[in-house]
């Protein structure tokens, strides 16, 4: 894995800093306010719409604005604030709140009804169906008291975590292990875009004119594929819409020749520069993937494994229904062959002690970079942890406790070191599959509980690894950890009291799902299907979570990815391909990936061609650039349509 060629070029792309500042000062806190309260009721929006919000839009939104404002006072913005600023929009963006939209929806849903499961949400989670504040749409009701209580609570645990074990970790395997994270320059690249441009001090930045071509594309997209719908359906009494949103329906055309196969096409422009900026062999894997189930699933449907899918099915039903009958289970065993695979990739990686640092280096880290002892963050470890499970064993006291103690001092510390090292040998995320829904069958079935409050604890099954990414993308961009810790605690209480307010308002101006959120009112029904009936296999009698799971098919899964990874090994092809390939293999909507094949093959054979080795520089830029404008539009469209609709109905 170390001398994977593609992986390399990714590792190489920016050098190790040697100069490091907080940035934090008054800029960022103004910074904060901007995008709590002008950014984030348009992403919430958005999220609802079109199904992404504008995260790196506000992002790039900000630093701009804020770097105009300091050119216009003399004044520049250095590399750290930027980066600053662009950290703290992507927390503040994180609305909290709106897994209470969706709580609110699921206890309401034709799904909890359909699966007999309504009556046993428990009041924690959201207040139950005939609750007055889900006639009037209101979270500002004391049936949500104790659920916003819960929600704060467990948000703060969450932000002194991200202090605790993933940070560990990050010292562990970057400054004593030494590993190379060859992704994570790719992401720290991208937020770098705007700084070049004050360091060159009057010469033309590559950065700003890739990011700026990159900006327009996605404006002039962004005004037909957001902007014209949302503010056609203001004026007229239906939207127009040039392009279809989600995508484009192709099942029921393809059904006689491709039974039990959900076909259909994403327009989605941002699709092709993700493909453009992913390692090139995981899209490949990811379209073999998505091929095999072209022809596998006709034949489980000839073969009678595909029962339920039935002619006249959309790509929401035959995504279910196919998960139903096969992809759940085998999709588990594909979960079980990557978890195989990167355990046995840490075990080998052990061996090579070259390149490795010392003990030592655990407790003399570089100097500037703000770092606090190595023993504080074990001991932040441990006190969220705890927290965790006392919070766990106060919600579902009839649950066996000492499974939350496994949970948190077990299987997160292996797992998150399996994957902390895979990230930063291959840039790839580990995860064992059914782990926390095995474990609550086996409370159910060995300890005798029932219910599904388990379901909705916040238990302390955490995998850290992917924090040591974050850790080393703040390294690459020479800023000190002291200003991310300033950041965290500013953000936090604009973030709470801002997702309160705009959920109120975006619930009361419709209900959700409805017409007015098209994404939601398509895929929701969907993801409450498949969360639901995980959670009917703890209730009891013949939940149908056990007619869904199918012991052979898991060891088909398990066998066919180990299959998959020792012909890959043995050809001496891409390790990223075998990752991409159980992606492609993972029987959720596949419409996306037509495009996003389409952008690897032209950045590999057109752009790479044209630029040489700066154009794995150039993507990253480019695909910022892209989501700021795409953003931009989608902002536009979000405030006319707040104000239009709050105009017609007053929300208070």
């Amino acid at each position: 894995m170390y001398d994977d060629k593609e992986l390399k070029e990714y590792r190489d792309l920016l050098p190790q800093p040697t100069h490091f500042e907080e940035g934090f000062d008054w800029k960022t806190i103004i910074g904060a306010i901007f995008i709590g309260f002008l950014m984030m009721p348009g992403s919430m929006y958005l999220q609802l719409v079109i199904g992404q919000g504008i995260g790196p839009a506000a992002r790039w939104v900000t630093i701009i604005l804020f770097a105009e404002i300091a050119k216009r006072a003399h004044s520049e913005l250095k590399q750290q604030e930027i980066f600053l600023l662009y950290y703290m929009a992507g927390a503040a963006l994180a609305s909290p709140f709106s897994g209470l939209l969706w709580n609110q929806y699921l206890v309401q849903s034709d799904a909890a009804r359909m699966l007999g499961v309504t009556e046993f949400i428990p009041s924690w989670v959201a207040p139950g169906p005939d609750s007055a504040s889900m006639v009037e749409r209101t979270f500002l009701h004391r049936d949500w008291l104790v659920p916003i209580l819960l929600l704060v609570g467990s948000q703060i645990i969450q932000r002194i975590d991200h202090f605790g074990l993933g940070y560990a970790l990050y010292r562990i395997t970057s400054d004593v292990e030494k590993l190379p994270f060859p992704m994570a320059p790719v992401a720290a690249l991208g937020t770098m875009a705007l700084a070049e441009s004050a360091e060159e001090k009057g010469k033309k930045s590559w950065k700003w004119r890739v990011f700026s071509i990159g900006g327009v594309i996605g404006l002039i997209f962004g005004g037909i594929y957001v902007v014209l719908p949302i503010v056609s359906g203001l004026i007229f009494t239906e939207q127009i819409r040039l392009i279809p949103i989600p995508w484009i329906e192709l099942t029921n055309h393809t059904e006689d020749f491709l039974p039990a196969v959900a076909t259909g096409l994403q327009l989605d422009l941002g699709l092709l520069f993700v493909g453009m900026v992913l390692p090139f062999w995981a899209v490949i894997g990811g379209l073999i993937g998505l091929i095999i189930t072209f022809i596998l699933n006709p034949m489980l449907y000839s073969w009678g494994i595909l029962t339920r899918w039935h002619p006249g099915m959309a790509t929401v039903d035959t995504v279910f229904a196919n998960n139903f009958d096969f992809y759940m289970s085998f999709g588990i065993g594909l979960g079980l062959a990557i978890g195989c695979i990167g355990v046995w990739s840490v075990v080998k990686s052990l061996k090579d002690s070259s390149n490795r640092g010392s003990l030592q280096d655990l407790f003399t880290p570089p100097p500037g970079r703000g770092d606090f002892n190595f023993w504080i963050s074990i001991a932040i470890y441990f006190f969220s942890t705890l927290a965790y499970v006392g919070l766990c064993v106060w919600l579902v006291p009839s649950f066996p406790w000492v499974f939350f103690l496994a949970y948190g001092f077990i299987y997160t510390p292996i797992i998150s070191y399996i994957t902390a090292r895979m990230e930063g040998i291959a840039g790839q995320f580990v995860s064992l599959p059914l782990v926390r829904e095995a474990s609550f069958i086996a409370g159910a079935r060995f300890f005798g509980y029932q219910g599904i409050e388990i379901w909705y604890a916040p238990i302390p099954i955490h995998n850290y690894g992917e924090a040591t990414v974050q850790f080393r993308q703040i390294e690459l961009t020479g800023t000190s950890i002291r200003g991310i810790i300033k950041a965290e605690v500013l953000v936090f209480p604009i973030v709470m009291i801002a997702s309160l307010l705009f959920s109120q308002f975006i619930w009361r101006l419709a209900p959700i799902p409805s017409a007015s959120y098209p994404f939601a009112q398509e895929l929701w029904h969907l993801q409450a299907l498949n969360t639901l009936l995980m959670q009917t296999s703890t209730l009891e009698g013949n939940s149908m979570f056990y007619q869904a799971l199918n012991g052979s098919t898991v060891v088909s899964g398990l066998g066919f990815g180990l299959l998959m990874y020792f012909v890959l090994s043995l050809f001496g092809l891409p390790v990223l391909l075998i990752y991409g390939v159980v992606r492609g293999l993972g029987q959720s909507t596949p419409h996306g990936l037509i495009l996003e094949v389409a952008g690897a093959f032209l950045g590999r054979y057109f752009f790479m061609k044209k630029f040489g080795p700066m154009w794995r520089q150039y993507a990253p830029v480019l695909l910022a650039g892209f989501s700021c404008g795409m953003g931009l539009s989608g902002m536009f469209a979000m405030g006319f349509a707040l104000i239009m609709k709050s105009l017609s109905y007053m929300a208070y």
